[in-house]
């Protein structure tokens, strides 16, 4: 492939200069080398592409057919070294992130306007994502990693965690489970819960973690989001059993305000998931060094993960 593009190249050049002692000297070759270029390329293309006089050399109706494919060959190609340079330098490129929405919020804002200081030609496409559908997207390479749950594993996929949360009930300031500092699940059977679907990660972590139990939460209002869930607390049609990071940031918020949970204490792990043995383009792999860089660094976060050890 070099070689018939040094053929083109040669080519080109001589239609350009009209001359080959000239194209040569542009070329940094002998003259002979330079034609022993151009007649393999007339020979793979069948047909002499100039007519060489001892005072000319002109095009043939065959170079001339050829002269504006020949350009484009090699802007083409030049373009495309020129992209993967970019790519590799972290200049251009897309990342692609499938995110739980909750985790979304909490860890990309502050990564990726440190990321764009730095490297602000890169786009970046964050995917929000149910817990299954986060690892499928990560398994399809529909997105570079993603932010997960740890009980959402595949044997293909590599996992590293972030944070370890608790789930807390979510209830107006009016509501009497305020009262409370904390608050058994038993003592949530008797209200109307609100909570996401049945077939969601979070509630399948926590109906595994009660199974044993004899607690039956009265899952009366089933959404899609958790976002949804704390809209229908405000609107005083119950409460929600949320993961701490979906509460508002602002512990003032004037509506909503939150209970730990216990009895037991049911836990997720939030974490990157990427496929195993598949290296990321050098802009993601920046990206999720950054993250994880920025994330062990925020000492104010009470969940955040320092090593597998924590899990334990």
């Amino acid at each position: 492939m070099q070689h018939e593009l040094k053929g083109v190249q040669t080519f080109v050049k001589i239609a350009e200069i009209g001359s080959f002692t000239r194209a040569a000297e542009l070329l940094h070759i002998s003259q002979p080398a330079l034609t022993r270029r151009l007649k393999k390329l007339e020979d793979d293309l069948g047909a002499a592409l100039f007519e060489r006089s001892t005072r000319q050399v002109r095009l043939t109706p065959v170079g001339k057919s050829f002269l504006p494919n020949a350009r484009n060959l090699l802007d083409f190609y030049e373009n495309s070294i020129l992209d993967i340079k970019e790519l590799a330098t972290n200049q251009t490129g897309v990342i692609t992130i499938s995110c739980l929405p909750t985790a979304a919020f909490y860890f990309l804002p502050k990564v990726i306007r440190k990321y764009n200081e730095s490297f602000p030609n890169i786009r970046i496409r964050v995917m929000e994502h149910s817990a299954n559908d986060c690892l499928e997207a990560v398994l399809s390479g529909d997105a570079d990693f993603g932010i997960n749950m740890i009980n959402i594993t595949d044997l293909s996929i590599d996992f590293t965690p972030l944070v370890n949360e608790p789930f807390v009930v979510a209830c107006r300031r009016d509501h009497e489970l305020t009262q409370h500092k904390l608050v058994s699940w038993q003592q949530l059977c008797e209200y109307k819960l609100i909570g996401v679907r049945h077939s969601s990660g979070n509630r399948s972590l926590i109906e595994q973690a009660l199974e044993s139990t004899s607690c039956h939460p009265n899952w009366f209002y089933e959404v899609r989001h958790l976002s949804t869930s704390l809209g229908l607390v405000e609107a005083g049609l119950g409460v929600a059993v949320v993961p701490s990071l979906a509460m508002p940031f602002d512990e003032q918020h004037h509506l909503l305000v939150s209970r730990p949970l216990v009895d037991p204490v049911i836990r997720r792990t939030l974490g990157l998931v990427q496929r195993r043995n598949t290296e990321l383009s050098p802009s993601a792999q920046r990206f999720h060094e950054l993250l994880l860089q920025l994330w062990s660094n925020d000492q104010a976060s009470p969940w955040l993960v320092m090593n597998q050890d924590a899990l334990l």
